[in-house]
């Protein structure tokens, strides 16, 4: 999976690239508004189109039906089932093609998220007179069968970043927490290890920095890959499950922030761009 993230992200570095020139708001706009077009595109071609235009056909016949013969009660109740059976019928159509649809929907969506949802850790002068809660806190989580490992657990800070806070530990759940704050900006690589050797690290932005990637959660597993392309997940066999912070929410100007916000800006990009695209592609939906 971490191979496969490698080769979609070159590919949305260079389809992006033009795009963002007129900033990440109108990227994520055009680029979520031409993927709902491709993925109706694609519709076309994947579902049933003349069974979705018969059974549509048939439930207007339906509704007519069922105003010519409002004064009897038993043909209305008929039209009336024989409507939501074509409703399920229809639903079926539609809905069916679309599960195929969703891989390539959130590998773009994990791509959008990575590249326009997060901006870099504020900076500060230094760490004097800086309270608890001030800093950004960096939660490690091993997973369970390796949890006692976390007695074991140290963490180097690059250059450019402190350490604010002693190391927490919780060896019954395996997890450790540290505060810790940004004094230079770049892109900083934060180092783990355990007793027994093992070691990973953790990307962080700080600053006025603009990388095309950020994310605030490395994990481990298939859908960790699939939903946080811009580092690669922990292999299998590795002892750590999570390292994660919080990014602060990038300024997208007149659209919503956040991961959340670009999610919702993508659906309704994708959706309206769609709607306008049935007609001239002569999509049935």
């Amino acid at each position: 999976m971490n191979a496969l993230n490698h080769v979609v992200t070159a590919v949305f570095d260079v389809l992006l690239w033009p795009l963002e020139k007129l900033g990440p708001a109108y990227a994520l706009v055009i680029a979520s508004g031409l993927f709902g077009v491709l993925a109706l595109i694609a519709f076309k071609y994947i579902s049933r189109q003349q069974a979705i235009a018969r059974v549509k056909n048939k439930i207007k016949a339906h509704l007519i039906e069922i105003r010519i013969y409002a004064d009897d009660p038993r043909l209305v109740s008929r039209a009336i089932g024989k409507t939501l059976m074509r409703n399920v019928q229809y639903l079926t159509l539609n809905l069916l093609p679309f599960v195929p649809l969703s891989i390539p929907f959130t590998f773009v969506v994990a791509q959008c998220v990575v590249r326009y949802a997060f901006a870099p850790v504020p900076l500060h002068a230094s760490a004097t007179g800086l309270l608890a809660g001030q800093g950004t806190t960096l939660n490690v989580a091993l997973s369970r069968e390796f949890a006692d490992q976390i007695k074991g657990l140290t963490i180097h800070f690059p250059d450019g970043l402190r350490a604010v806070s002693p190391l927490v530990r919780n060896t019954s759940e395996g997890r450790a927490w540290q505060e810790f704050i940004a004094l230079t900006a770049g892109v900083h690589t934060i180092e783990f290890s355990l007793a027994d050797g093992t070691r990973a690290g953790k990307l962080l932005a700080a600053g006025a920095v603009t990388p095309r990637q950020m994310q605030p959660v490395r994990g481990r597993g298939f859908w960790s890959a699939l939903l946080w392309p811009a580092e690669d997940a922990f292999e299998a066999p590795s002892p750590f499950a999570q390292i994660e912070f919080v990014y602060p929410d990038a300024d997208l100007g007149w659209l919503p922030s956040g991961a959340g916000g670009v999610l919702l800006v993508f659906v309704l990009s994708s959706m309206l761009f769609g709607l306008l695209a049935l007609k001239p592609f002569k999509i049935q939906i």
